[in-house]
């Protein structure tokens, strides 16, 4: 036999050692992209917001008619809306039909509270407010609505989204110019 023989594999030691770093790699990375995932869920939930709130400002101004968003907190199906024609629906408001992206489903992971910015509870901003608003159970799930003028003017609102996690973003509504801008706010 030859004194010098080549080695062909690893030892128990050597793959234990491998397997022990891969746990550890992957003990830290695990929480991290977990937050990554509720982070891109939240935002990609403002994002969608966004559009469909931009979508009516646009409308509203191109056919010179009030349109609004009807947004259902419980169930996170959003609407666009137009001012109903003589002899069309009850004479209130009706969906659009014809625009694409006028309607669609939120993620229900995120919650969602629409309020007026004057009302008594604490700015999304502010770092005391011990939590954002949230539906009471016992009351009845509600519609909201954010209106859009042919003027380019909008209602006064804000939308705030928070998602399990207690991450939150809020979305401002200029009732001057009708933009909407994203503002992070705390966590809870």
């Amino acid at each position: 036999m030859p004194a010098a023989t080549k080695r062909r594999g690893f030892t128990l030691i050597e793959l234990m050692i491998v397997v022990v770093l891969v746990g550890i790699m992957t003990a830290m990375i695990i929480p991290e992209m977990k937050g990554t995932f509720e982070d891109a869920l939240l935002r990609s939930t403002a994002r969608k917001l966004v559009n469909i709130l931009n979508l009516a400002y646009s409308q509203a101004v191109t056919v010179s008619q009030p349109h609004r968003v009807r947004l259902d907190r419980k169930s996170g199906h959003y609407v666009m809306e137009r001012t109903a024609r003589e002899g069309e629906g009850d004479g209130g408001f009706v969906p659009v039909r014809n625009v694409i992206g006028s309607e669609g489903e939120l993620d229900t992971r995120i919650s969602i509270d629409i309020r007026n910015p004057d009302e008594d509870q604490a700015p999304a901003t502010d770092p005391d407010s011990s939590s954002a608003p949230r539906e009471d159970a016992q009351k009845p799930a509600r519609s909201d609505f954010i209106s859009f003028n042919p003027d380019g003017t909008a209602d006064d609102k804000e939308i705030i989204l928070r998602d399990r996690e207690g991450f939150r973003l809020a979305l401002r509504i200029n009732p001057t110019t009708a933009r909407v801008r994203i503002i992070e706010a705390p966590r809870e």
